[in-house]
């Protein structure tokens, strides 16, 4: 049975969203506070963690930056805000979803389970694929450059994946999306941007040579693989 770790101050809701999630087939223990949830994970490994933003202590970008220092575990982040700026906060952080309060349950079961999906599914086509001296290994999820590892987000990693697999290719912000957060581009969103410009960074930061990601404005983005 999938297991999830919820993480919310409000034990109301806890509860609730706990009593819903596992009528829909789901293993759900919560924790009220980002310290717990830390604590939580050194002694069990859940399928996914479920992470509000307002938590007392520590907030909850603090317990997603901490979680994602020692564990690739998927994360859904929960906010009472539904600005842009903390929805790019969140997936700058790493998250790999993010969904505004007050939401209906069945929408988090799907989040939930689209996440999943996407953290699951690994392509048949080949185990590696890469370009220069880069590297992604698909099963493993991981990218080197020259045998060294760069620390991706997974969001950052899927959408590094949809741009080696369709290199050459201009991919629309709107194809970007869907491939990062497998959800339709929102007006105003941002977020694939901000992503993107990060992913560059990091890979420069390690050395990445033989490929660059370009911008072309008002269409998307392609990767283009320099000629030898």
């Amino acid at each position: 049975m999938t297991s999830l770790l919820l993480v919310d101050d409000d034990r109301a809701l806890a509860s609730m969203l706990g009593e819903y999630l596992a009528l829909q087939g789901f293993e759900v223990s919560s924790v009220s506070s980002g310290e717990d949830a830390l604590a939580s994970c050194q002694s069990q490994s859940p399928d996914l963690i479920v992470l509000d933003v307002g938590l007392p202590g520590i907030d909850g970008f603090e317990t997603l930056s901490r979680l994602r220092a020692e564990y690739a575990v998927p994360v859904i982040m929960l906010t009472a805000r539904g600005e842009d700026s903390d929805r790019i906060a969140g997936l700058m952080a790493g998250a790999d979803d993010y969904l505004p309060k007050p939401f209906n349950p069945l929408e988090l079961a799907a989040r939930i389970r689209a996440v999943l999906k996407r953290s699951t599914t690994v392509p048949a086509v080949t185990a590696t694929i890469g370009f220069g001296n880069l590297e992604l290994h698909i099963k493993r999820r991981e990218v080197q450059v020259e045998g060294r590892l760069v620390a991706l987000t997974a969001t950052e990693l899927r959408i590094l994946e949809v741009l080696l697999n369709r290199k050459g290719e201009v991919l629309s912000r709107a194809e970007l999306t869907e491939a990062a957060v497998g959800r339709p581009l929102e007006a105003y969103d941002r977020s694939v941007d901000t992503l993107v410009s990060k992913l560059r960074r990091k890979l420069g930061e390690a050395g990445a040579r033989g490929a660059e990601i370009r911008s072309l404005r008002g269409h998307g983005y392609v990767l283009d693989i320099a000629r030898p």
